[in-house]
């Protein structure tokens, strides 16, 4: 590691860094939805939707305690989309509830595959959303590691 390494050991801005989150939890969502067609699908469908409702629960309870408190601070005028995206986090927040509790009955995997559809399509707006108003000013931010301000670590 090199001295002049910024405080937060961050090497890369935190907006792009947003941006990486964002694509493994659309990949991670992906291998969800496609291991519900698997022989183990309904065996293995509640391990694979906690292990997934939960990465996505630490990355948006993260946002809001984190960046989108750092952001309202530092540009002010980003206040109604931080607003708007918290409030996406809370029907998102509601549509995991449902997976949790369709995912505890093995009969349930259709109703899965119905909520999994609807919130693949709610993330990717919400996502592109996030990236497209968020990315600049994040990337203005020094302070902070990336799980205290993204909820998460960067994947691997």
């Amino acid at each position: 590691m090199h001295p002049w390494t910024e405080p937060s050991d961050r090497l890369t801005a935190l907006g792009n860094q947003l941006i990486e989150i964002h694509l493994w939890l659309r990949e991670e969502l992906a291998a969800l939805r496609a291991g519900l067609d698997s022989p183990t699908g309904a065996r293995d469908l509640r391990a694979h939707c906690l292990t997934f409702c939960s990465a996505l629960t630490r990355h948006h309870t993260g946002e809001d305690g984190g960046a989108f408190r750092v952001l309202a601070e530092q540009a002010p005028q980003l206040r109604p989309v931080l607003d708007e995206l918290a409030a996406d986090h809370e029907v998102v927040a509601a549509v995991l509830r449902r997976v949790e509790e369709l995912a505890a009955d093995p009969a349930g995997v259709d109703g899965v595959r119905a909520e999994l559809d609807g919130l693949s399509a709610l993330l990717e707006s919400h996502f592109v959303y996030e990236e497209k108003k968020l990315v600049a000013a994040l990337n203005a931010v020094r302070d902070g590691t990336t799980e205290e301000l993204l909820g998460v670590p960067l994947p691997e």
